[in-house]
């Protein structure tokens, strides 16, 4: 029977309208459209999950926003769940809106998520999982993974048709057909033709599930006939069709849902995004270019011309020279690309090498971006407040309303003033997401200012932190509650002292004061039975920088204040025993560790230490003792003789004296190139102290020169990994001193007269001269003499 033929025997007795289409192809959501225009059916059924029956009516409410995506979890394990997305050029997104806006109901006939979810539980226990979301997205219709024996139906027929590109193919065929061209149902029965020839040759094809999945099926079309006495049209995957229309019988049917697993199952609506419907995503969700299958499907006419003018608009702000001739003349070659590839009208490859050739001048950079803003695109879906949702999914968006922090789904970055209330509140929120395990931000490093006052964060909301909600909603109904349980729990579990330490920062920045007292009663227990040096160097700079921020958000810190100088102390105490006898890789960790805890000293500043005298003076104790014993390795000796410099703890004749006897010729050359590492690598600014220090630079070049050549090879590596660090014009500098000669570039310690290019002594008259610049720049008004002498040394 044919597609008009069966239209027109809509009645009692007639069989269902089946409906094949391609998920998320504008085409069939067209098609959908005009044949239910066309045949007014009496009910609707689509391929999906029954349990979301009682949600299509929310696809009405005016705050509903495609791309949604209906999300299915298991109640007792959260993380488990499955995605049914739905854009709105999407045929099961059209056909519910059709039926919602006609009256006319509309149910899911897809297997339950009830079992589709004990699937994914059991393929888990039993062997290679697969992800149970990617499972339903992809819905059998998608091509396959790499190691995935299953056909793609559409790359199959496009094969068969002499096309080298499945998606160019279904763009000839389906969406350059436009609406209204013939008879509404023929289509659908062509690719039904289609289709059964290939169930005939492949069977299932590889989708081991569909077999059931189609027996579920069958069996509520069967009930839907009866109910409504025919009219019955059913939206499915066209690889479904040919075994809906087969004829089986009822008892058959069930005997294939008998003992399906079952697992109890909550579902809701939740946003989606274009990027995560394609197949870069993960879902294979079937399209790699969802912005423009968008765009197909919204726009009203001429719609190449249209794409072409969005993608000048794209490249213009992009600050790109873009004009109306770029459009028409991109449209022109765009036409002539598709005529000489005998395609019927422009697709996105012609676009595309149209918009590469004459808008981005043959280049690939500027035609990225067009993939990902506009090929691709970051829409994000917008899902009613009236949605079913877990209670921690109400508390997040009503905190997200109240701090105007809205979800998108571009990226973007956010500067908090920890100052301002609002500010600090939105840091709170997106710190305790993160003890959450709910990753919408990101800290990033802040370009403007490097106080502890200002953050960073890079926000990008993604489908999937619906389903981390749903997991966090097991510790608690509110952000606050759940944080402050997840805190606690994972402070008990915690398998090191430096995670502990983590924890209990992270803590601070979240402002969780009821977890506090646990994390510190865990972290003093750890800290008093941990007895490797090296787990309580990593743990103390995470302290230290919870006191930091502490300060700055008016937390009570005192208990933690009290832990990290204990800590400390434990530290200077066994750091010395702990660096004897390291092999290199061992040094070099070590070595981090003392840069580390000097760090964390720093910020400690002058606290009081046990005993008597302050953390510094202690520190500075542990470095002298670090920077002469023998048997420390040369790398960390090197490096507690440059930080004592650093402090002013040791003069500039000291250092020298100890740099030239750890380079004198009794050392071995292995040993003395880690003691230069250590002195001057590393990202400690050795490069400009070398520079302004000609007498520390002549001691390297004379040890360098005198290396034996049977030794130089083994220590090259390590001196070429000191000194490539350096900045490009650093390693000029040096090498133009040092082929100078010792005294002839002017060093700073060997003649007193500056660096190459400066004067001995001061010339006051340049220095006057940009004096009322630098008061400019300083906001200076009104200056004593005293002042202008210091400016004038500064800029002299």
């Amino acid at each position: 029977m044919t597609g008009v033929e069966r239209a027109a025997g809509q009645g009692a007795g007639a069989g269902p309208v089946l409906l094949g289409v391609r998920h998320h192809g504008p085409g069939s959501a067209r098609a959908v459209r005009a044949a239910l225009e066309q045949i007014r059916p009496r009910i609707v059924l689509i391929e999906g999950p029954p349990e979301a029956d009682a949600l299509i009516p929310l696809a009405a409410d005016e705050e509903m926003r495609p791309p949604v995506a209906l999300l299915a979890h298991a109640v007792d394990e959260p993380g488990r769940s499955a995605f049914w997305p739905l854009a709105g050029f999407s045929p099961e997104w059209v056909a519910i809106r059709w039926a919602l806006e006609h009256d006319v109901p509309a149910r899911f006939i897809d297997l339950p998520a009830t079992h589709t979810l004990a699937w994914g539980r059991q393929e888990d226990e039993a062997g290679p999982e697969r992800s149970p979301d990617a499972e339903t997205a992809a819905d059998g219709d998608t091509g396959p993974g790499p190691a995935d024996p299953r056909i793609d139906p559409i790359g199959v027929l496009a094969e068969t048709a002499g096309y080298d590109d499945p998606e160019r193919w279904w763009e000839d065929v389906v969406e350059h057909r436009g609406a209204g061209e013939g008879d509404a149902l023929a289509p659908f029965t062509a690719l039904e033709e289609a289709m059964s020839a290939l169930r005939e040759t492949y069977g299932s094809g590889g989708h081991d599930r569909d077999p059931v999945r189609e027996a579920y099926m069958r069996l509520q079309v069967r009930a839907a006939q009866r109910e409504f006495e025919g009219g019955v049209a059913v939206v499915c995957g066209a690889w479904h069709v040919p075994a809906l229309r087969r004829k089986t019988t009822v008892a058959a049917d069930r005997s294939l849902l008998k003992g399906l697993p079952k697992v109890k199952a909550d579902m809701t609506w939740v946003p989606w995004t274009h990027r995560r419907l394609s197949r870069a995503s993960g879902y294979g969700a079937g399209i790699d270019s969802p912005g423009w299958y968008g765009h197909l499907f919204s726009a009203p006419d001429r719609p190449v011309e249209r794409w072409l003018t969005k993608v000048a608009g794209l490249l213009r702000a992009e600050d790109r020279i873009v004009s109306s001739a770029h459009v028409i003349e991109a449209v022109r070659l765009a036409e002539t690309l598709a005529a000489m590839r005998g395609r019927p009208l422009p697709g996105l490859s012609e676009t595309t090498d149209a918009v590469r050739a004459v808008m981005c001048e043959g280049s690939d950079v500027p035609l990225e971006l067009v993939r990902d803003r506009l090929v691709v695109g970051d829409v994000l879906g917008e899902v009613p407040s009236s949605a079913p949702a877990v209670p921690l999914q109400r508390d997040l968006t009503r905190l997200q309303r109240r701090l105007r922090l809205k979800p998108e789904a571009l990226e973007r970055e956010v500067e908090l003033d920890l100052r301002k209330e609002n500010d600090a509140a939105r840091s709170r929120l997106l710190h305790r997401l993160r003890l959450l395990g709910i990753a919408w931000g990101e800290p990033a490093a802040s370009r403007g200012s490097t106080g502890t006052f200002r953050e960073t964060w890079r926000l990008r909301w993604e489908p999937e932190l619906s389903v981390r909600i749903a997991e966090a909603g097991v510790w608690g109904t509110t952000v606050l509650s759940a944080a402050t349980a997840r805190t606690e729990a994972d402070a008990v579990t915690a398998q090191g002292l430096a995670d502990v330490t983590a924890l209990a920062e992270h803590c601070l920045l979240a402002e969780l004061p009821d977890a506090l007292p646990t994390v510190m009663r865990v972290l003093a227990d750890r800290a008093a039975l941990d007895t490797d040096v090296g787990h309580l160097a990593q743990a103390l700079p995470a302290l230290v920088r919870s006191l930091r921020y502490g300060d700055v958000r008016g937390t009570d810190t005192a208990a933690l204040a009290e832990v990290a100088a204990g800590l400390a102390e434990r530290v200077f105490v066994g750091l010395p025993p702990a660096c004897a006898a390291l092999d290199g890789d061992a040094a070099e960790e070590m070595r981090r560790h003392v840069d580390a805890v000097h760090g964390a000293v720093g910020l400690l500043g002058d606290a009081p230490a046990a005993g008597h005298g302050s953390l510094r003076n202690r520190w500075q104790s542990v470095l002298r003792v670090l920077s002469g014993r023998d048997t420390v390795p040369g790398v960390i000796r090197g490096r507690a003789v440059r930080l004592l410099l650093d402090d002013g703890e040791l003069a500039q004749d000291e250092a020298a004296l100890l740099m030239g006897l750890a380079l004198s010729p009794g050392t071995p050359p292995q040993d003395a190139a880690a003691w230069i590492e250590g002195f001057v690598g590393g990202g400690s600014g050795g490069g400009m102290l070398l520079v302004h220090d000609e007498r520390l630079l002549g001691l390297v070049d004379e040890w360098l020169t005198g290396v034996p050549a049977s030794a130089f090879t083994d220590v090259l590596p390590l001196l070429r990994r000191t000194f490539s660090a350096y900045e490009p014009g650093v390693r000029r500098t040096l090498g133009e001193l040092v082929r100078r000669g010792p005294g002839a570039g002017g060093g700073v310690t060997a003649v007193g007269s500056g660096t190459p290019g400066f004067a001995a002594d001061l010339d006051t008259a340049r220095a006057d001269a940009v004096l009322p610049v630098v008061r400019l720049l300083l906001g200076l008004d009104d200056v004593d003499e005293n002042t202008d002498n210091h400016l004038a040394g500064v800029t002299g």
